[in-house]
């Protein structure tokens, strides 16, 4: 039985589930009855943090165009351009054995694809989810539903997986940012060009 989380809640994903290797974040989310009528692309993101809550370099960004982090620790499965259909509309791997030493955090985010010039935001969107679930045996360990909680903004931080000394952790965050992926990067970092 998966964990169900509430924003801000923290729950081990290591501790209960020794051995932990590879496991999948899969994001999920439905366009809701009142949108614009255009199609929504939604796209999913991981940032690779150090302690001090940057990336060491643009490599530890992994997104729709670097879709594998060069340790390999984290590979992004590809981009769902519709977000169609039931299910994770888009999912990141990752192994956690070959996650570098001085990453402490990934941050895992979804950013509406050129939001402002399709008049789109999160307030449009319903059905947010995040769920982790063990790669090897399919057992979905933790689930987080964002709710309602979001309007105008174009970008939001769904959740992260930290260490916390030989564990991993997994933290709900569900914050929205106006700015869209710009925003997301200035936040964590990355340099965009």
């Amino acid at each position: 039985m998966p964990v169900s989380l509430q924003k801000g809640q923290k729950v081990s994903l290591t501790k209960g589930n020794p051995g932990l290797k590879n496991v999948v974040v899969g994001l999920g989310w439905d366009v809701n009855a009142f949108d614009t009528g255009g199609s929504f692309d939604l796209d999913t993101a991981a940032f690779l943090l150090a302690d001090s809550g940057k990336v060491a370099s643009s490599d530890d960004f992994v997104f729709f165009g670097n879709l594998k982090h060069v340790s390999g620790s984290v590979q992004h499965m590809g981009d769902n351009t519709t977000g169609e259909g039931d299910g994770d509309d888009e999912q990141i791997k990752i192994d956690l054995s070959l996650v570098p030493a001085s990453v402490t955090k990934i941050a895992f985010s979804v950013t509406i694809y050129e939001a402002e010039a399709r008049h789109q935001n999160f307030g449009q969107v319903t059905n947010a989810y995040i769920r982790i679930y063990n790669e090897a045996n399919g057992e979905e360990l933790l689930r987080y539903d964002l709710g309602e909680d979001f309007s105008i903004e174009t970008a939001a931080v769904f959740g992260e997986l930290y260490k916390n000394g030989d564990e991993w952790k997994f933290n709900a965050i569900g914050s929205g940012y106006q700015g869209g992926l710009a925003a997301l990067c200035d936040n964590f970092g990355v340099e965009v060009g």
